[in-house]
């Protein structure tokens, strides 16, 4: 008899080829996921010995995004139902805002300049859009899309993160001496004139949220930065391999997660020593990364078109269980733990560009847990 990890395995391969081969005149997502489904379900009615391998991500869903090119960047979310997906489209220039109730896109805020982190202030209702570009701190009205301000930067405009305690931005921008991590207000749109001076451009960072500390990946110079974030006092830890981007953090085990490009490596740091205690092989052009605390597992995307799961045994050992198929490109990722899902497990969505004569999409996948 069919187990469900089994069925939604079959559901996830059925579904890739459908993606895979699909044209104008295929069947909508909705009738190939049903039929798939019927399928499972007869299957496991006739007590078939049909086995198959199991697989933490399962692909249960592709958002269409026709019309838009080029590569993504940042994702945020609006977890209140029905559940918003906001993500950077750099190569486009636009901002696309996806509806995942319905699973497909309600808007697009245009003409951005290559925007690359975007945050959601959810009391506030505020989207705030980086533009590399322009140079930018772009903020709008999350009720109707209108553009409330701009915040000008000198230097490239970044990451972004929202403390929704403090309802504060913190911004990345600049290159070498001036690059720097800003704080803007979000309920009042103000800059602060207090910041935090990195010394060189700064990827993916990352606020503690059981202590003051923020962690921050500077390429570079070939380091982590631990900023405290209440007396400014700055810590370093350098690392030896290069283009360290993503980040994720596991507070509860005091670790660090971090994604490497050369060579393509995902570096576990201790919190209190700076060292590195683990590091495994994982899929190359990576620029995104998450620790899923409920399963312990930690979820790597990158370009060459996978998505490298790892399984936390202990707070130094870890196990590659799977490289998961997903696109082309397919280096950013968001992972909200219920947006518009009350109560349900949580999803990894990843972006994929067009590419070859397919168009751009959002792969929907739900992580299940192992037997």
């Amino acid at each position: 008899m069919l187990k469900l990890t089994e069925m939604m395995s079959l559901l996830s391969i059925f579904y890739c080829q459908f993606r895979r081969r699909r044209t104008k005149a295929a069947l909508g997502t909705c009738g190939v996921l049903a039929a798939v489904l019927s399928l499972a379900a007869f299957l496991h009615a006739q007590n078939s010995s049909v086995s198959l391998p199991y697989q933490p991500l399962v692909l249960t869903a592709s958002i269409p995004l026709p019309g838009v090119h080029g590569r993504f960047d940042h994702f945020a979310f609006d977890t209140a139902e029905p559940g918003r997906l906001f993500l950077a489209a750099l190569g486009n220039d636009s901002l696309e805002v996806i509806n995942l109730t319905g699973g497909a896109r309600v808007h697009t805020i245009n003409g951005l300049g290559h925007p690359q982190g975007v945050v959601f202030a959810a009391g506030l209702n505020k989207i705030f859009v980086a533009s590399r570009d322009h140079q930018k701190l772009y903020i709008y009205d999350g009720a109707n899309y209108r553009l409330i301000t701009t915040i000008d930067y000198q230097g490239d405009v970044d990451n972004l993160r929202y403390d929704a305690a403090a309802k504060r931005v913190y911004v990345d921008y600049g290159d070498g001496e001036k690059a720097a991590i800003s704080m803007v207000d979000a309920a009042t749109n103000q800059r602060f004139a207090d910041e935090y001076k990195t010394g060189s451009h700064a990827e993916s960072f990352q606020l503690a949220e059981t202590g003051p500390e923020m962690y921050v990946n500077l390429p570079e110079s070939n380091q982590i930065a631990v900023i405290n974030r209440e007396t400014h006092v700055i810590s370093r830890w350098p690392v030896t391999w290069k283009e360290n981007f993503p980040m994720a953090l596991d507070e509860a085990n005091r670790r660090v997660f971090v994604g490497f490009r050369i060579p393509p490596r995902l570096g576990v740091f201790d919190m209190n020593s700076g060292k590195m205690v683990a590091a495994l092989p994982c899929v190359a052009d990576t620029d995104d990364l998450y620790y899923d605390s409920g399963l312990k597992r930690i979820y790597v995307p990158g370009g060459q078109g996978l998505i490298s799961v790892f399984q936390q045994k202990d707070p130094d050992h870890y196990e590659l269980i799977a490289n998961v198929p997903s696109g082309l490109g397919g280096r950013t990722a968001g992972f909200p733990k219920h947006a518009g899902k009350k109560g349900g497990p949580p999803h990894l969505f990843v972006a994929i560009p067009d590419h070859a004569g397919h168009s751009a999409e959002v792969l929907n996948y739900v992580p299940m847990p192992s037997e």
